[in-house]
């Protein structure tokens, strides 16, 4: 098999959670256009069905639009059960889902705190547990969680303690889940993206001002990134290309950690 073949994923199943817009489209999108299948699963289902019928016609593969509340473990084991029964595999999970929310910590009301929680760390338990199930059952699989390079350092100057918490959390679950599951088969990684411009940061980049001129200042490619820079770095996480790969974290920052 050349190095190449080895980045293919034809025939292949992929969930990607919050994957109707933003970093979780733009990821889903080079695993579809690799050949995966695609799960999109999105609490707006709408949007949802948009992407999934866009990826179908531009990739020619299947991708399904799933209703999903992450926090929910009813909605989780409903879409599992869902994916299985049309596609009958699961082979890729990429945990994407994650909310943020610029507050200072004495201001922060307890049911925010413990809504980041949910989202960004609860949620990749309870997916990870039913679609564990299924990849047990394969013996094979690989899990793809979205952290952030705020789970290694501090972010400044805004103030949001608890989703660099909720990111902490999600990498040492993810070296924890490669540990357990590396006997059945299972690789489990997280790419951890710095600043990039989305559809729900780009008037942050637009307006300007001191916190973009601090972000930009702290890295040192001076710009933020967009969407599509972080699609090889899914693709070589779900596909055989980094068959020796699991509890990574695989920091996409422009170099504002190295600093």
């Amino acid at each position: 098999m050349s190095v190449l073949d080895k980045f293919k994923l034809d025939g292949q199943v992929a969930i990607v959670t919050g994957g109707a817009s933003g970093l979780g489209k733009a990821m889903g999108k080079g695993l579809a256009e690799a050949g995966a299948h695609l799960v999109i699963a999105d609490i707006n289902l709408a949007l949802a069905q948009e992407t999934a019928a866009e990826f179908e016609t531009e990739t020619g593969n299947k991708a399904l639009a799933c209703k999903v509340d992450v926090t929910s473990q009813q909605d989780v084991s409903q879409m599992v059960a869902e994916v299985m029964e049309t596609f009958g595999r699961i082979d890729i999970l990429f945990n994407n889902a994650g909310i943020n929310e610029h507050v200072k910590f004495e201001d922060m009301p307890y049911d925010r705190w413990v809504k980041n929680m949910d989202v960004n760390i609860n949620s990749m338990v309870l997916v990870s547990q039913e679609v564990g199930k299924v990849m047990i059952k394969q013996q094979k699989g690989s899990i793809i969680n979205t952290s952030s390079m705020s789970g290694i350092i501090v972010n400044t100057p805004q103030p949001q303690a608890a989703y660099n918490t909720s990111k902490g959390a999600v990498i040492m679950f993810t070296k924890s889940l490669a540990s357990e599951w590396a006997e059945h088969g299972i690789r489990v990684n997280t790419i951890a993206p710095g600043y990039m411009k989305t559809e729900l940061t780009k008037d942050y980049f637009a307006q300007g001002g001191d916190m973009i001129d601090t972000w930009m200042k702290f890295t040192p490619l001076g710009r933020p990134g967009v969407p599509e820079e972080l699609q090889g770095a899914a693709l070589y996480l779900a596909s055989d290309a980094s068959s020796f790969v699991t509890g990574s974290v695989v920091t996409i920052d422009g170099g504002y950690t190295a600093l």
